[in-house]
């Protein structure tokens, strides 16, 4: 597979092959399918709680009398039948809603899901991003030139403070390290713009 390779200026420098070891010939849909599952669930936050009959307030006494009312017989108002009781089987905040999934299988999804973008032509290379200070214009600027439908993923091998203001302000451009790529955020964008560098560095970090 390879992908084209542009100049900060948005200009066609070469075509790269782009490296065996985290782009593969024959993608497994069904694996990225569970990866993405796996993530959303694991990013799921447990906020869901009810009250159960032993945390209502009230319900010292019998509200009404045993018999004479032609009710049927209530101990407590804290009761789940009753209104504003308990509720029954209800979430706890303690549920555990994370998935497990081995570490082969989560690099192949994500080696998967890289090869598809490939196939697409939506994976692309940029040289250097280098300035003396952030220029979100220069950014956008750049993106004008290689693609219209912006929702960019940008790669880089590490932190670079010029390069994250530069484009912390521009919609649907996300900007991550190589070491955090993952098959979500892959999935979710149109168009995969790794740093020379930052493709180095994926390969050092998830190659098998």
């Amino acid at each position: 597979m390879k992908a084209v390779c542009y100049t900060q200026s948005g200009e066609k420098k070469s075509e790269v092959e782009l490296p065996a070891s985290l782009f593969i010939e024959e993608p497994n849909i069904e694996l990225i399918y569970l990866a993405v599952v796996r993530q959303h669930a694991n990013g799921r936050k447990n906020i869901a709680k009810v009250k159960t009959r032993a945390m209502v307030r009230g319900g010292g006494r019998k509200p009404f009398n045993q018999k004479g009312t032609g009710r049927a017989r209530q101990g407590t108002i804290r009761a789940p039948q009753m209104r504003g009781g308990g509720v029954v089987f209800g979430p706890t905040g303690r549920e555990n809603y994370s998935k497990a999934m081995p570490k082969k299988m989560r690099r192949k999804a994500l080696f998967s899901a890289l090869s598809l973008k490939a196939s697409d032509n939506k994976v692309a290379l940029l040289d250097t991003f280098s300035l003396k200070q952030p220029s979100t214009k220069a950014f956008l600027s750049f993106l004008s030139k290689i693609e219209n439908n912006r929702k960019v993923l940008v790669v880089a091998a590490e932190k670079d403070f010029i390069l994250e203001k530069s484009v912390s302000n521009i919609s649907g451009v996300r900007l991550i390290t190589a070491n955090y790529l993952n098959t979500v955020d892959v999935m979710q964008s149109t168009l995969i713009l790794f740093l020379e560098d930052g493709l180095k560095k994926a390969e050092d970090v998830f190659a098998l």
